[in-house]
């Protein structure tokens, strides 16, 4: 959980060349996810002089794909140009899963490899809601592997009729297997295409397991997916139980390392969703370690979300029971801030695309509250207000969990439910409890109307703000903002866009750049915290209506449309310096409120300008960091006549040094911005740059040490 809106990148020193050839900048190799461009655009043309090899995309070393050399017969038949029978491939065992890991884990990089121990985890959860366990521990040891431990049935040790080996050697070695497909072992669980705990085992270096069950401890090996022992009695036990210990392979996924934060935030997310259920988590590393225990479930869950913010209700509406054999758990409230909050799970897993229970919730919400408001004449003739979906949702944070024995998902991923009869189940049942809960405490419904029909009067507001502007030339794209310098090239697939600080730093940039495919926008000091602001009010913010014309998407749940997006890449260059974090800070607030999709996308970056030029006659370094800078340092053997820079601002850079360090593609580093946990992310969002001063100090006590090249 405290999921941070972060990108993934690994910077490593190494000189790039000056003029006369010598070693000259720090740049970067990325280990994240990829960004593939389908064609690049001609290099940029200065003085007659071609740039070499520029793409418009950042040089991408890709670290953790498993090289696996294919079949002889089918690289022969490859290279022959024939295809016959000896160019088709036959993938056996844990094979496929070794050569296209992103196929089952999402893709290699920190999300990739933190799934592994969530696949783990979900077992011993299935275990729990077919209520066989009370307790699960997790451990990141000190040589970096990971243990998950409950104490349910154990997997099952005996011989399997069919394969003639150990079930807990079936289970571990072989996709689809397992006791999830008859619904005998389990009624519900996430582990619909039971390839889990084998996939784990594929893309491991080694896995261990052992097994209480039946009077016994037993134990087996793998590598690589291969058993390297037998089923073996190690012990006695008298109690039941499963323990999986693994580390994952670094041929797959370079030298990436569990974050204890990250894993945290899943063990404290699945606590959450199971009332009373004991999970805790350890690290042998550093000696972290937290324990998780709610008794109000996902009640506690949203009151969690909204820590930040100021509720107008004393406690959440909590609502749980079983319609038509699925198990249903809603629990919801209003704070005063402006944005919908909806987190939607099924068997555990968080479909974040969400699916028909999240659009059967929100019509009951939407339905009930009229329902209510008309009949208890709370919305005035005079107003000629309707309460639209968006204007009841405005300020609400609310989680839905619900069982289903057979879920439809999309992928292994699980991001959307497609169970079409679910819809009707969860909105029936909702609209049963919202109409009884608005019966029996309707003080509370008039405040939820009260703050709906201000939402409605808002949205009317922003209707108008909107077509005013329009009609100046202020959102669409056919009145570019003016300070806006566009590229040349029209198709946003090999298109990116520059949000910068200041004029002089906008001014720099539009010398320096490619303007074949990068366009500049800058953007006159801080923009407004839409944190604390409406939609009707951030729109009569300029700098905002600036980026939202230029990017031409428009703005809001009625117009956002991410198919009108003109550029491929958003990347947001500020100072290094604290105005400058300040800035990225509240335009990132911006996009995650009001345009998370371009987040979603992977659309936005942080570009990453040098902190320091190191020079020494026609030597040249740009370094990153302190670390960085004194690496450098140490190559010069006389010091003498070494000059340092630090740079402040993108302006103290000249176009071409603007370039060479941040903008070229061959020698630049940046961020890609992604959300590891919605609700994370959010309470980061609503903590930092909402009204409540007291989370925010807390965050700021318990994160001061981390900060790196403080700017005082």
């Amino acid at each position: 959980m405290p999921a941070r809106i972060k990108g993934k990148t690994k910077e490593i020193a190494k000189p790039a060349k000056n003029q006369n050839g010598k070693a000259a900048s720090a740049a970067a190799v990325r280990e994240s996810q990829p960004v593939a461009i389908k064609e690049a655009p001609p290099a940029k043309q200065d003085d007659n002089k071609e740039k070499k090899n520029m793409t418009p995309d950042h040089k991408d070393v890709k670290l953790a794909d498993k090289k696996i050399e294919p079949d002889s017969s089918a690289e022969v038949a490859a290279n022959s140009g024939q295809y016959d029978a000896d160019a088709i491939t036959v993938l056996k065992g844990l094979e496929a899963v070794q050569r296209r890991p992103a196929m089952y884990i999402g893709d290699t990089s920190v999300r990739g490899f933190h799934h592994l121990a969530y696949e783990v985890v979900d077992n011993s959860i299935d275990e729990a809601l077919a209520g066989h366990c009370d307790t699960i521990e997790v451990r990141i040891n000190a040589d970096g592997s990971c243990m998950v431990e409950d104490n349910g049935r154990g997997i099952p040790v005996d011989i399997h009729k069919e394969m003639k080996r150990p079930a807990l050697e079936v289970v571990m070695t072989i996709l689809h297997a397992g006791g999830k497909f008859d619904k005998k072992s389990y009624k519900v669980s996430g582990g619909l295409h039971g390839v889990g705990v084998s996939v784990v085992n594929a893309l491991s270096e080694w896995l261990e397991v052992h097994v209480a069950r039946d009077g016994n401890l037993y134990y087996q090996k793998y590598e690589r997916g291969a058993p390297v022992t037998e089923v073996k009695i190690v012990g006695k036990r008298k109690t039941t139980g499963t323990k999986v210990t693994f580390l994952p392979d670094t041929e797959i996924f370079g030298k990436t390392k569990f974050n204890f934060d990250i894993l945290t935030e899943r063990v404290r997310e699945l606590a959450f969703l199971n009332k009373n259920l004991k999970l805790s988590i350890q690290d042998e590393r550093s000696g972290k370690e937290h324990k998780f225990q709610y008794k109000g479930g996902i009640a506690q869950f949203v009151q969690y979300i909204d820590e930040a913010r100021e509720t107008i209700m004393n406690k959440p509406i909590y609502l749980e029971g079983e319609r038509e054999g699925v198990p249903i758990e809603i629990a919801l409230q209003y704070n005063d801030g402006y944005n919908e909050n909806i987190f939607t799970y099924v068997n555990n897993i968080h479909t974040v695309e969400g699916g028909s229970h999240m659009v059967g919730f929100k019509a009951a919400l939407t339905k009930t509250i009229n329902t209510y408001a008309t009949k208890n004449n709370l919305v005035k003739e005079k107003d000629n207000l309707q309460l639209t979906g968006d204007d009841v949702r405005e300020g609400l944070t609310a989680v839905v969990s619900i069982k289903v024995a057979e879920p439809q998902f999309e992928g292994q991923t699980k991001t959307k439910l497609g169970n079409s009869d679910i819809r009707g189940i969860v909105e029936s049942f909702c609209n049963e409890g919202f109409s009884a809960f608005f019966e029996n405490t309707p003080s509370v419904a008039r405040k939820i109307i009260e703050k709906c029909l201000l939402a409605a009067r808002s949205r009317e507001a922003a209707r108008k703000a909107r077509e005013l502007t329009r009609k100046k030339g202020g959102l669409d794209g056919s009145g570019l903002p003016g300070k806006l310098a566009d590229c040349s090239i029209t198709d946003p697939e090999h298109c990116e866009i520059y949000i910068v600080e200041g004029d002089s730093a906008g001014g720099s940039a539009k010398q320096g750049r490619d303007r074949r495919f990068q366009a500049i926008l800058p953007i006159k000091g801080k923009i407004l915290n839409v944190e604390k602001a409406r939609l009707d009010k951030i729109l009569s913010n300029e700098e905002i209506r600036t980026i939202v014309t230029a990017l031409g998407t428009g703005i809001g749940s009625d117009e956002f449309n991410l198919e009108k997006l003109r550029y491929g890449r958003v990347i947001i260059m500020t100072d290094a310096d604290v105005d400058g974090s300040h800035i990225r800070t509240l335009i990132l607030t911006f996009f995650f409120r009001y345009m998370k999709a371009l987040i979603e996308q992977s659309k936005i970056y942080i570009a990453q300008p040098p902190l320091y030029r190191v020079w020494k006659s026609k030597e040249e370094y740009y370094c990153y960091d302190d670390d960085e800078k004194d690496a450098v340092m140490k190559r010069f053997e006389n010091k003498d006549n070494v000059n340092v820079q630090r740079y402040k601002g993108l302006g103290e850079m000249n176009p071409e040094q603007l370039w060479k360090t941040t903008m070229d593609p061959e020698q630049r580093t940046m961020k890609l911005v992604t959300i590891q946990e919605a609700f994370e992310a959010d309470l980061l969002f609503s903590t930092l740059m909402g009204d409540k001063v007291e989370p925010r100090r807390k965050f700021i006590e318990e994160n001061a040490k981390y900060v790196r090249n403080l700017d005082v």
